[in-house]
Protein backbone atom coordinates (compact mmCIF):
# COMPACT_ATOMS: atom_id res chain seq x y z
CA UNK A 1 0.00 0.00 0.00
CA UNK A 2 1.59 3.30 -1.05
CA UNK A 3 2.07 6.12 1.44
CA UNK A 4 -0.14 9.18 1.34
CA UNK A 5 1.39 12.52 0.46
CA UNK A 6 1.35 13.62 4.11
CA UNK A 7 2.98 10.37 5.27
CA UNK A 8 5.65 10.68 2.58
CA UNK A 9 6.43 14.25 3.71
CA UNK A 10 6.66 13.13 7.33
CA UNK A 11 8.98 10.29 6.34
CA UNK A 12 11.18 12.70 4.40
CA UNK A 13 11.32 15.03 7.41
CA UNK A 14 12.30 12.17 9.71
CA UNK A 15 14.97 11.05 7.28
CA UNK A 16 16.43 14.54 6.90
CA UNK A 17 16.40 15.03 10.69
CA UNK A 18 18.23 11.74 11.11
CA UNK A 19 20.86 12.80 8.59
CA UNK A 20 21.23 16.17 10.31
CA UNK A 21 21.54 14.68 13.79
CA UNK A 22 23.83 11.71 13.10
CA UNK A 23 25.00 11.47 9.47
CA UNK A 24 27.47 8.65 10.16
CA UNK A 25 24.76 6.41 11.65
CA UNK A 26 22.29 7.32 8.90
CA UNK A 27 24.74 6.43 6.13
CA UNK A 28 25.63 3.20 7.93
CA UNK A 29 21.94 2.21 8.15
CA UNK A 30 21.31 3.19 4.55
CA UNK A 31 24.20 1.02 3.33
CA UNK A 32 22.62 -2.04 4.98
CA UNK A 33 25.82 -3.15 6.71
CA UNK A 34 24.53 -3.03 10.26
CA UNK A 35 26.35 -6.08 11.50
CA UNK A 36 28.24 -8.37 9.21
CA UNK A 37 30.40 -11.23 10.34
CA UNK A 38 34.01 -11.27 9.29
CA UNK A 39 35.28 -14.11 7.12
CA UNK A 40 37.48 -15.37 9.97
CA UNK A 41 34.49 -15.57 12.30
CA UNK A 42 32.43 -17.38 9.67
CA UNK A 43 35.23 -19.88 9.11
CA UNK A 44 35.41 -20.54 12.84
CA UNK A 45 31.66 -21.09 12.97
CA UNK A 46 31.75 -23.54 10.05
CA UNK A 47 34.64 -25.47 11.62
CA UNK A 48 32.79 -25.65 14.93
CA UNK A 49 29.65 -26.83 13.15
CA UNK A 50 31.58 -29.62 11.38
CA UNK A 51 33.16 -30.67 14.70
CA UNK A 52 29.72 -30.77 16.28
CA UNK A 53 28.38 -32.86 13.41
CA UNK A 54 31.25 -35.34 13.78
CA UNK A 55 30.58 -35.61 17.52
CA UNK A 56 26.87 -36.07 16.91
CA UNK A 57 27.42 -38.98 14.53
CA UNK A 58 30.25 -40.46 16.61
CA UNK A 59 28.11 -40.39 19.74
CA UNK A 60 25.50 -42.52 18.00
CA UNK A 61 28.00 -44.91 16.45
CA UNK A 62 30.25 -45.51 19.47
CA UNK A 63 29.22 -48.05 22.09
CA UNK A 64 30.07 -45.60 24.94
CA UNK A 65 26.63 -44.47 26.17
CA UNK A 66 26.43 -43.91 29.93
CA UNK A 67 22.98 -44.91 31.21
CA UNK A 68 21.93 -45.58 27.62
CA UNK A 69 22.09 -41.87 26.68
CA UNK A 70 24.48 -40.67 23.95
CA UNK A 71 26.21 -37.84 25.87
CA UNK A 72 28.74 -37.27 23.07
CA UNK A 73 25.89 -36.68 20.62
CA UNK A 74 24.37 -34.12 22.98
CA UNK A 75 27.70 -32.27 23.17
CA UNK A 76 27.90 -32.35 19.37
CA UNK A 77 24.41 -30.90 19.06
CA UNK A 78 25.22 -28.11 21.50
CA UNK A 79 28.37 -27.31 19.50
CA UNK A 80 26.38 -27.23 16.27
CA UNK A 81 23.80 -24.91 17.80
CA UNK A 82 26.52 -22.61 19.16
CA UNK A 83 28.18 -22.56 15.75
CA UNK A 84 24.91 -21.53 14.14
CA UNK A 85 24.47 -18.70 16.61
CA UNK A 86 28.08 -17.63 16.12
CA UNK A 87 27.61 -17.67 12.34
CA UNK A 88 24.46 -15.54 12.47
CA UNK A 89 25.28 -13.12 15.28
CA UNK A 90 29.05 -13.18 15.58
CA UNK A 91 29.68 -9.94 13.72
CA UNK A 92 32.38 -7.39 14.27
CA UNK A 93 31.65 -4.55 16.66
CA UNK A 94 33.26 -1.63 14.85
CA UNK A 95 30.21 0.60 15.37
CA UNK A 96 30.32 0.37 19.17
CA UNK A 97 33.09 2.93 19.58
CA UNK A 98 31.94 5.21 16.78
CA UNK A 99 28.39 5.52 18.15
CA UNK A 100 29.75 6.75 21.49
CA UNK A 101 31.85 9.35 19.72
CA UNK A 102 28.93 10.40 17.57
CA UNK A 103 26.74 10.83 20.65
CA UNK A 104 29.35 13.04 22.24
CA UNK A 105 29.75 15.16 19.13
CA UNK A 106 25.98 15.49 18.78
CA UNK A 107 25.78 16.88 22.32
CA UNK A 108 28.48 19.46 21.72
CA UNK A 109 26.98 20.41 18.40
CA UNK A 110 23.62 21.24 19.96
CA UNK A 111 25.29 23.42 22.61
CA UNK A 112 27.29 25.43 20.08
CA UNK A 113 24.51 25.91 17.57
CA UNK A 114 23.42 29.19 19.17
CA UNK A 115 19.73 28.32 18.91
CA UNK A 116 17.60 28.43 22.00
CA UNK A 117 14.78 25.91 22.37
CA UNK A 118 11.30 27.29 21.90
CA UNK A 119 9.29 27.94 25.07
CA UNK A 120 7.36 24.89 26.22
CA UNK A 121 9.63 22.53 24.31
CA UNK A 122 12.20 20.25 25.88
CA UNK A 123 15.76 20.63 24.72
CA UNK A 124 17.09 17.27 23.58
CA UNK A 125 17.07 16.94 19.86
CA UNK A 126 15.26 14.80 17.39
CA UNK A 127 13.43 12.42 19.72
CA UNK A 128 11.95 15.17 21.85
CA UNK A 129 10.74 17.01 18.73
CA UNK A 130 9.08 13.82 17.47
CA UNK A 131 7.44 13.27 20.88
CA UNK A 132 6.14 16.84 20.87
CA UNK A 133 4.69 16.42 17.38
CA UNK A 134 3.07 13.15 18.41
CA UNK A 135 1.46 14.74 21.48
CA UNK A 136 0.21 17.76 19.51
CA UNK A 137 -1.31 15.51 16.86
CA UNK A 138 -3.39 13.64 19.42
CA UNK A 139 -4.29 16.80 21.36
CA UNK A 140 -5.81 18.28 18.18
CA UNK A 141 -8.09 15.31 17.59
Amino acid sequence: MPLSEHEQRMLDQIESALYAEDPKFASHVRSGRMRTASSKRRFQAVALFVLGLVLLVAGLALPFKPAGFPVISLIGFVLMFGAGVLFLLGGTRKGATTSEGAAGSADTGSENSGQKPKPGRKAGGFTSRMEDRFRRRFEQE
